[in-house]
């Protein structure tokens, strides 16, 4: 008998719808090419209501399996909700989009990797697949051909060298700064205070993400020429963008260097949008990255461990690190890329291109920075908590000299491991969305770290 596939295409109204249309009547087009038996929505679902809509009247149609198209981002709060209320196998299909050096449109393999995190964290296996619509195959999808296995740590030593042991025991009492909640649907971004203490020492203190807009907003407007004279001398285009935007994003940089000096934090977890955006009215996205250039990490979207990821691997690699996304992977071109809106330290930038100021892409605010990384060995940690168990996840590649993939800060990288196992292994990990990035090799002694924190160790 032919299998009832129920539909549920999911899209963000703040990427590019038109692309996205244009993709999800390819996506449909496949479908219908091998005459799959679909039903649901054959447009996209841009918010809950419309999604919870759909989801009930599959309820309805006895399907056999439900197909997820990730046309754009999107959290996983409905992907989640949709499993959970149909109980049949999943399948997720992302599709891909050109590394062109403009906005990125659609970003649909973050909601992929946000999607098996969440998922795997229900113990939920999934079948999935990253492909435009003529190149996917759809069988092998709807089959459960593709289906995720969970990758296991393993425990890599009992004795740590005194090295890691002293890194590990100055973690202890450091505090981060937690400013509002992370976003619904963010399930990489939760955290347990009294484990995150019990692991490392570390205490979090938590704030709503106003105080911080309360703070940046009690800042005059005298405070600002002498940082404002300093970032002219490595960035172009400060004048081009609203100056009255830039002016309250630079106060944010400022707030923020103020609550480190009177509390001493080590590192801030923010909650960067919407609010940032539409409350205050301009972006804490370069004020993240000279906070980090200065060696206070911070974590978008309120993520406490990626903030904890960033401390142990500044640590380890005295060095800036940067928090970011993985948005891409071409396993024919063999590489991936690396991005996050516009927020890498400075000292990571590609020596022979200008660094722009510029605006995010998204919601049009500065103060972002713009500039593709420069070529060389590169670390990726993250201290995980995929799956519902904590781990050290390790990888390491070289980040290649090209031109900027997308707008903000991204770099292209060819991992070691092989782009088609290493896009296996990021979906049967189910690692977060975020990684903490450092250039050189370092997982020797992050392993050791490891060690001296008891935990095991994930290698993708």
């Amino acid at each position: 008998m032919e299998e009832k596939i129920g539909l549920l295409p999911l899209g963000r109204a703040t990427f590019d719808v038109d692309y996205a249309n244009e993709k999800l009547a390819s996506m449909l087009t496949a479908l219908d090419d091998m005459h799959i038996h679909t039903i649901g929505p054959r447009e996209l679902l841009c918010d809950a209501d419309a999604t919870r809509a759909a989801i009930d009247e599959l309820k309805q149609q006895n399907i056999d399996r439900l197909l997820i198209l990730q046309v754009t981002f999107t959290d996983a709060a409905m992907t989640l909700e949709a499993a959970a209320s149909l109980p049949v196998p999943v399948a997720l299909w992302a599709v891909p989009e050109p590394r062109l050096g403009g906005r990125l449109r659609l970003n649909a393999f973050c909601g992929l990797n946000l999607a098996s995190h969440a998922l795997g964290l229900q113990g939920k296996r999934f079948s999935w697949a990253y492909g435009d619509g003529p190149e996917t195959d759809v069988a092998a999808l709807l089959s459960g051909d593709h289906e995720t296995t969970m990758l296991s740590a393993t425990a890599i030593g009992s004795s740590a060298s005194d090295e890691a042991k002293t890194l590990v025991a100055g973690l202890h009492d450091q505090r981060i700064a937690r400013l509002g909640e992370h976003p619904e649907g963010f399930d990489t971004c939760r955290y347990n205070p009294d484990e995150l203490d019990a692991l490392a020492g570390i205490k979090v203190d938590e704030f709503a993400i106003d105080d911080l807009f309360e703070l940046a907003n009690s800042i005059g407007e005298d405070s600002l020429p002498e940082l404002r004279k300093k970032l002219e001398g490595q960035f172009a285009g400060l004048d081009e963008v609203d100056q009255d935007e830039l002016s309250r994003s630079l106060k944010l940089k400022l707030a923020l260097e103020q609550m480190r000096a009177d509390h001493n934090y080590q590192a801030f977890a923010i909650r960067c949008w919407p609010e940032t955006f539409t409350e205050y009215g301009g972006a804490v996205c370069g004020p993240v990255s000279l906070l980090g250039e200065a060696r206070t990490p911070c974590a978008c979207e309120a993520d406490v461990y990626g903030a904890l990821s960033q401390m142990i691997l500044q640590r380890v690699a005295d060095a800036a690190v940067f928090l970011v996304d993985l948005v891409d992977i071409d396993t024919q071109d063999g590489t991936g890329v690396v991005w996050h809106c516009g927020q890498a330290p400075i000292s990571m930038a590609e020596p022979d291109v200008q660094a722009q100021a510029t605006i995010h892409t998204n919601r049009k605010m500065p103060l972002l920075f713009e500039f593709p990384l420069k070529e060389g060995d590169v670390t990726f940690m993250r201290i995980s908590q995929a799956h519902g168990k904590t781990k050290m996840i390790l990888s390491h590649g070289k980040m290649l000299k090209r031109d900027k993939a997308f707008t903000g800060t991204s770099g292209v990288v060819a991992f070691d491991t092989p782009a088609p196992k290493m896009l296996d292994n990021i979906m049967n990990s189910g690692l977060e969305h975020h990684m903490a990035l450092a250039y050189g090799d370092h997982r020797e002694m992050l392993r050791d770290v490891a060690v001296a924190l008891k935990l095991p160790v994930l290698e993708l």
